[in-house]
């Protein structure tokens, strides 16, 4: 039996409880969901695959164009978010725009000398925050990317042989732009493989335009400010909850080997899906059903983030079609089989 879910009814940020139900957790997604589609018009899709990102504790990468709101969204995700631990000194929200001469310590930070105390002392770099936006990531070298890959897969830097660990909620929202290809470094598999979804912005209907222009005042002003925030700690909480009590029957991960091992005896692959993308799959796949009110995962739920998932993780053979046609055909017969399942909690 599916959860009825109850809708928030705050206009204005409370401290609120800790959050120990579906209801609760699927108040966080409604929190979130307004306040970034006040201030970013046409990109619900994009939107809905941001917060399931963010619930599954995976990060985004968004292959766009210049001026498509990536920026924006980011800064409204971050401005979503109220730190209810001050203490730690964290911010919100850091850009970092990647350029070739940038350097790893630009990214992790560095050890200063101050002459007062004749002593080193530790300069966080912007990766401490909750959501960092890495502007045009393949833009940078491929030591920068490498200083990445420690943050992104195990929430940690280390620098002068000391590791410190990033906050919990850390979420990347990296770019990068399929057009122009002059001065970037293509990303590593090592390094795609960290992403959890990468997905791939095209131009707005025109209507969704036409709204973006007649709101420009109202969106400089802030659009959506007096719209209820998430707290750092009911994320974090919600992920638990996502966890806990969204089930997940066994013929949904038999149905996610299937496809991968498909995907891995594809002779037009060369590279096919990893196991940490099945292991990233599964918060992602039950934070998706959450959006949905359901407390249980679904074929549908399979077959919506299979595209996102695996598209960026599999290397196809030159003249061997497109890699979404490869995937569609890999998931025919698992998703079958699936949808025949019983997938409620008995």
């Amino acid at each position: 039996m599916e959860p009825e879910f109850e809708q928030s009814k705050h206009v204005t940020y409370q401290p609120a409880p800790r959050i120990e139900t579906l209801q609760g957790a699927y108040g966080v997604v409604q929190r979130l969901r307004a306040r970034l589609q006040a201030q970013v018009r046409g990109r619900d899709d994009v939107i809905e695959m941001i917060i399931i990102a963010l619930l599954a504790d995976g990060h985004i990468l968004l292959e766009d164009y210049p001026g498509s709101g990536k920026t924006t969204l980011a800064k409204a995700l971050g401005d979503s978010i109220v730190d209810d631990q001050p203490q730690d000194q964290i911010v919100t929200f850091r850009r970092i725009q990647f350029t070739p001469d940038l350097l790893p310590s630009d990214v992790t930070g560095t050890t200063v000398f101050d002459p007062n105390t004749n002593r080193f002392f530790y300069r966080p770099g912007p990766l401490f925050a909750h959501v960092v936006l890495a502007d045009e990531i393949n833009r940078t070298s491929p030591k920068v990317q490498s200083a990445l890959l420690e943050a992104m897969a195990e929430k940690q830097v280390t620098v002068d042989n000391k590791t410190r660990p990033l906050d919990p909620l850390f979420f990347v929202i990296a770019t990068q732009n399929p057009l122009d290809l002059a001065g970037t470094f293509p990303l590593p598999a090592a390094q795609l493989d960290r992403f959890l979804f990468k997905i791939r912005m095209t131009h707005i209907p025109r209507d969704a335009e036409l709204e973006v222009l007649a709101s420009i005042r109202a969106r400089k002003h802030g659009a959506g400010q007096d719209l209820p925030r998430v707290t750092r700690t009911e994320i974090l909480d919600a992920r638990a909850v996502i966890e806990n009590q969204v089930f997940v029957a066994p013929a949904v991960r038999e149905a996610l080997v299937d496809i991968a091992n498909k995907t891995r005896q594809d002779p037009r692959v060369l590279q096919g899906a990893s196991t940490r993308s099945l292991v990233l799959m599964i918060p992602a796949l039950q934070a998706r059903a959450l959006t949905r009110m359901r407390d249980h995962v679904t074929a549908e739920d399979v077959q919506a983030l299979a595209f996102p998932v695996f598209s960026h993780r599999l290397e196809i053979a030159p003249g061997a079609g497109t890699v979404d046609d490869v995937i569609r055909e890999c998931l025919a017969e698992p998703l079958e089989r699936l949808a025949r399942s019983t997938m409620v909690r008995h």
